[in-house]
Formats: C-alpha cells, sequence, structure tokens
C-alpha cells in the first residue's frame, strides 16, 4: 500500500500570496442558484451571516442583511438556517 505523504511534505504549489487576501478573489460568479429574501417576513436576526461560509451577507445601514453576489456560491445554507424561512433559493 502507497504511503501519502503529510501536509509538510507536499510540494508546493498554486499561487501564494499575502494572508486575508482572499477578499480579492470574487468567486460568486459559478454559482447556479442565488438568495432571494423575501424583507417583508425578515426579522434582522443575522442567523444568514452567521451561518454563511464565505460572509457573504452584509449588514445594511437599515439592519437588513443584503447579500454581496461577489462572494455567494448559492450553497443554501443561509435558507436552510432561517428561523423565518424567508429566503428562497432561486436559479439564475
Amino acid at each position: 500500500m502507497r504511503k501519502l505523504p503529510t501536509w509538510k511534505e507536499l510540494t508546493l504549489a498554486g499561487i501564494i500570496t499575502e494572508a486575508g487576501n482572499s477578499v480579492e478573489y470574487k468567486t460568486g460568479n459559478w454559482r447556479t442558484l442565488t438568495p432571494v429574501v423575501n424583507y417583508d417576513e425578515c426579522i434582522k436576526c443575522g442567523v444568514c451571516w452567521s451561518f454563511c461560509p464565505e460572509y457573504a451577507w452584509e449588514e445594511g445601514e437599515d439592519s437588513f442583511f443584503k447579500l454581496n453576489t461577489d462572494y455567494c456560491k448559492g450553497c443554501g445554507i443561509c435558507a436552510v438556517e432561517c428561523p423565518r424561512k424567508c429566503i428562497k433559493m432561486v436559479e439564475l
């Protein structure tokens, strides 16, 4: 059986840049679904923001959370976790 290398033994590959630069890489253009919020039902709880693995939700001046489509990958976690079920995933 072949032994896989540990992470320390792996050869360097990919692009290494400054730490904290992920904001420079807009990844939302590969999604096929997008969340749509019914703001009449939204209670501004921020659950969409707290569960989003990409932090694609941003709190607006009106305290509603708005989607930043530059980073949303369309995973749908926000729609699943929304306690009011006011977020629906729709095809683009």
